[in-house]
């Protein structure tokens, strides 16, 4: 993408941030309402389906589907980030009219930081291409821990925030930080991910944008749904596992490996990814409200 294209996409952006950042300080010792969450929640999600869309027109089809693909696979990780900040908001007892700031600022705060890490990422990636064996093999470590974790809800506080509690440090300052850390940490499993989708620096950066930019919304919306959504671990433990093993092939593409013991290793397309992708996420719903139905039903009966 041209410099002009960066610059005008960067700035429009920023300008529906800021917008966002005033209405979520003007109602900073208010409490959210469902209204208004789900206003902002549809208005982002539209922006970044209109986005996708106008790719394709005037960048080129293969962006629009490394964008959709990226956008759907960092979105769906979101989830998982909304319910450690249930925890961490619920645990600290932040009060219901402090969250949306805490949430923003947090939200923001990782943005810049998961555009260093985004930066590194393909100056690391452009120089050896072999780092994708490690990137494959992480996300695959990572679907693993996902599934050998799913049944713990609890969250602690770490050691950086039992120091900053120890030196004075309010409700709202421990909040802001626990939560911008946790998008960090994150970001290790996501942006890993979202190479083994797109190696365009545009697409990587914006998809990341849309995924985060109506979190905070969502937040307020899915406190219920969160747990209906039974099977997200496991949904998001598949698509990482999908993921990581197109990153390897992709590396060992890459260093002329095209067999094994004779056996072809056949080609991931995009195209592919996204109907996994999808499907998963399809699925998951499906079978999660299934089951948190059938589940309700049993203790009504």
């Amino acid at each position: 993408m041209s410099a002009m294209v960066w610059a005008i996409t960067l700035v429009g952006l920023t300008l529906v941030l800021g917008f966002d950042f005033i209405f979520a300080f003007r109602n900073r010792n208010k409490i959210t309402t469902m209204k208004a969450a789900a206003t902002w929640t549809i208005f982002y999600l539209s922006l970044a389906i209109a986005f996708g869309f106008s790719l394709g027109t005037w960048a080129t089809e293969q962006a629009r589907s490394e964008f959709f693909a990226g956008w759907l696979t960092e979105y769906s990780l979101s989830f998982d980030n909304l319910f450690v900040f249930i925890l961490i908001l619920a645990r600290l007892k932040v009060a219901k009219e402090r969250e949306e700031i805490i949430l923003f600022i947090g939200i923001v705060s990782s943005l810049f930081l998961r555009g260093i890490f985004i930066a590194a990422g393909s100056a690391v990636v452009n120089r050896w291409s072999w780092i994708f064996f490690f990137f494959g093999a992480f996300l695959i470590y990572t679907a693993i821990t996902l599934i050998k974790e799913s049944e713990e809800e609890e969250w602690r506080e770490g050691r950086l925030l039992n120091f900053i509690r120890s030196r004075g440090a309010s409700t709202f300052v421990v909040a802001l930080v626990a939560i911008a850390t946790t998008n960090v940490l994150f970001a290790f499993d996501s942006i890993p991910a979202i190479f083994g989708l797109t190696k365009n620096p545009y697409i990587i950066v914006t998809a990341n944008i849309f995924a985060l930019m109506g979190l905070r919304q969502l937040y307020f919306l899915i406190g219920g749904l969160m747990k209906k959504l039974v099977y997200l671990t496991e949904g998001l433990a598949l698509i990482l596992a999908f993921i990581g093993l197109k990153l390897i092939i992709e590396a060992a593409a890459s260093q002329g490996w095209h067999k094994i013991a004779g056996v072809h290793i056949p080609e991931i397309s995009l195209e592919v990814s996204l109907i996994f992708i999808v499907g998963v996420l399809a699925l998951t719903a499906i079978l999660s409200l299934f089951k948190s139905n059938r589940d309700e039903a049993k203790k009504e009966s």
